[in-house]
């Protein structure tokens, strides 16, 4: 899945609890008749590949959507959702940069002539 826009916010690198665990938060807007804005979180070594961008660039990036369940102190169970980033690209325009060359435009060419229409046609349709 993939979230493109342009780039609303870049938050620092925080680390959670005690055990390590970084995270970094981007907001994308949506460009479409309602935008939207979409909390996108990097986390661990994903974390550094927002470096280099900045706030108003137009973005594409590819996520996962995770969720969990936690059972809170009277018992009940609460579920969270996340969209989790795992790459980044900028787009040129409207045009993605994810380091795919553009095909290149069909090349025009004459209409053969030298069709014989006497030889066994042997296409099965």
């Amino acid at each position: 899945m993939e979230v493109t826009g342009k780039v609303k916010m870049i938050d620092q690198t925080k680390e959670v609890g005690s055990g390590g665990f970084k995270k970094r938060d981007i907001v994308v807007t949506t460009d479409e008749q309602y935008p939207q804005h979409i909390l996108v979180q990097f986390v661990q070594d994903k974390c550094d590949l927002l470096n280099g961008f900045q706030v108003g660039e137009p973005v594409k990036i590819d996520i996962n959507l995770r969720g969990r369940e936690w059972t809170n102190p009277q018992g009940e169970a609460v579920y969270f959702n996340t969209i989790q980033g795992w790459r980044i690209a900028k787009l040129q325009g409207e045009a993605p940069s994810a380091g795919i060359p553009p095909m290149p435009a069909a090349q025009a060419f004459a209409p053969a002539t030298n069709l014989n229409e006497e030889e066994a046609d042997d296409l099965p349709f």
